[in-house]
């Protein structure tokens, strides 16, 4: 590990207003670092200050936002990927604005950021490049649609980027995170509900929307410290693995959709939003 380094690691959390990415730049600065939170929320992140949190705005679908933020950031040694949402919908009714909103926050922010912080990397001979995947990155969920595509492709992008930052020091971190209590559930719900109201897929819009608010609000979801442990360890640990899947449900999901034939998947999918799932869940 690299907690006993005597040079304090400069770091930028994105999405850092709340759950994973709030409760990272808490720890992360707590363990003695200079912490950069980003997000578009500031109110949210004026607590993180009493860690000693630096909070800086940040829209990561803006270039003059990732320059205005980097500037102040200045040379990083580790960046933390966190910012992304979940769009949920089907792929014949979310409106291809919102679908290339998903990508651009998703993705597009992501690499860009990358972009950014990869030239200071490479001229010390090391960094960290820590991007927040999710499962639905390799099993696709019911009605995930474009969030899937999203998370499918931060999978390929931190493949490749890791291979070609391998001559140059720089390591690249995967998290893969499952089930994580936070509000990510309830707004990609929401999405869902709005996205399927009026057309054939009302109905069963309606019964996953609410079938996720049920999940979502279950005690057994993981926390976001859950995640916040991986997040460290990719930091700090000398030679940290390529990928990390904390949280409810993460190893088994991608096991089962590995080994179940593709159909048995979709239909295991299909039912997780029955009448009778949600009743079971609201009982948990």
């Amino acid at each position: 590990m690299r907690k006993n380094t005597s040079k304090p690691l400069r770091i930028l959390v994105t999405g850092a207003s709340s759950g994973i990415g709030y409760d990272a730049a808490a720890q992360l600065a707590r363990l003695g670092h200079t912490v950069f939170a980003a997000a578009r929320r500031m109110a949210l992140m004026e607590p993180l200050k009493e860690f000693g949190v630096i909070p800086v705005a940040l829209d990561v679908t803006s270039e003059e936002s990732l320059k205005a933020c980097m500037e102040v950031a200045g040379d990083l040694d580790v960046l933390v990927n966190n910012a992304g949402y979940g769009y949920f919908g089907p792929i014949e009714t979310v409106p291809m604005e919102d679908a290339r909103r998903q990508l651009e926050v998703n993705l597009f922010g992501l690499a860009r950021l990358c972009q950014m912080v990869l030239p200071g990397m490479r001229a010390k001979g090391s960094g960290r490049i820590v991007n927040i995947g999710s499962v639905a990155g390799k099993a696709v969920l019911n009605f995930g649609g474009w969030y899937n595509v999203s998370k499918f492709a931060v999978e390929a992008f931190s493949d490749a980027l890791r291979m070609e930052m391998k001559p140059f020091g720089v390591k690249v971190v995967l998290i893969e995170p499952g089930s994580i209590k936070t509000g990510w559930g309830d707004i990609a719900a929401d999405h869902l509900a709005s996205c399927t109201a009026g057309t054939a897929y009302e109905a069963a819009g309606a019964r996953e929307a609410a079938a996720m608010h049920k999940v979502y609000s279950l005690s057994v979801l993981s926390a976001p410290s859950v995640v916040t442990r991986c997040i460290v360890r990719a930091v700090l640990t000398r030679h940290p693995r390529t990928r990390y899947r904390p949280g409810l449900g993460a190893s088994s999901i991608v096991f089962w959709h590995a080994v179940l034939p593709d159909r048995w998947w979709d239909a295991i999918n299909r039912q997780l939003a029955s009448p009778r799932v949600g009743k079971i869940a609201a009982k948990l």
